[in-house]
């Protein structure tokens, strides 16, 4: 490293050392979601022919960020790893996708580390072996108390509404009720409840990274009262840094909840 790096990143820790000492007793987000931007543009620009490596820098982030929402408190974070839409990408690039993200999902439920993981996204438009593992990571962890990651995989917002739709008329059908008698009583909170994130509060603060400022539908139902944060820098470049950004903006913000 030359002097030129090692005097930036000096200025760097400095820099978020005074973020850090300035969210200190500050409002901050229980529940975090990031949309996972910019893998595929990172290899390309990176000189890589095979956007697969651009995935696996990727994944890697993800542990780095969960240590940083983890010494922020925060409680949940949802991580955006593959929408319905990716799912029609070519088998070249999607197979090796799912297995990067199958294989950060197993090390994530490891031994020793604190995460929960939950699965959020539709399991059944997953191949067998990407879901099982999937399923079988969340199972293993369903009893830590540390941190709840939802790995948002084959997720889409209009699909999570859909099924939390059906699932609630299923129920209702099971039970002996008629569609009249749900439709008297049916409203929101009837349909909260079914979602992929039940239980758990919508999120304060959703990140996308790239550059990209739009949400492609990403937790269409619980972003209502989210704050937005955009950042330029593709997913694999994500620093803690811009982070800490990301926690200042969202404590200067008034959080009216449209009163």
């Amino acid at each position: 490293m030359g002097l030129r790096e090692r005097v930036k990143n000096v200025l760097l820790k400095g820099y978020e050392y005074r973020l850090t000492r300035w969210l200190d007793g500050r409002q901050r987000p229980r529940h975090v979601g990031v949309v996972l931007d910019g893998n595929r543009r990172w290899a390309k620009e990176a000189g890589f022919t095979d956007v697969a490596h651009g995935h696996r820098a990727g994944a890697r982030k993800i542990l780095e960020l969960l240590s940083w929402c983890r010494e922020a408190e925060v409680e949940v974070v949802t991580l955006w790893m593959l929408s319905t839409d990716n799912l029609d990408r070519p088998a070249d690039e999607l197979v090796p996708l799912l297995d990067i993200i199958a294989d950060i999902v197993d090390e994530l439920a490891e031994p020793g580390n604190p995460w929960r993981i939950r699965h959020v996204g539709a399991l059944d438009l997953l191949p067998t072996e990407t879901a099982a593992r999937l399923s079988a990571a969340s199972l293993r962890t369903r009893s830590r108390t540390g941190l709840e990651v939802n790995v948002a995989v084959g997720y889409g917002g209009r699909q999570e509404i859909a099924d939390a739709v059906r699932k609630l008329l299923l129920e209702h059908a099971e039970s002996g009720g008629t569609i009249e008698e749900l439709a008297e009583v049916l409203d929101v909170d009837h349909i909260a409840e079914h979602l992929y994130t039940s239980g758990q509060p919508d999120p304060d603060l959703l990140i996308r990274t790239s550059g990209e400022q739009r949400l492609s539908g990403f937790m269409l139902w619980q972003s209502a009262h989210s704050e937005f944060w955009f950042c330029e820098a593709y997913w694999p470049e994500f620093r803690r840094t811009d982070f800490l950004r990301a926690l200042r903006d969202y404590a200067l913000r008034h959080r009216r909840f449209g009163s």
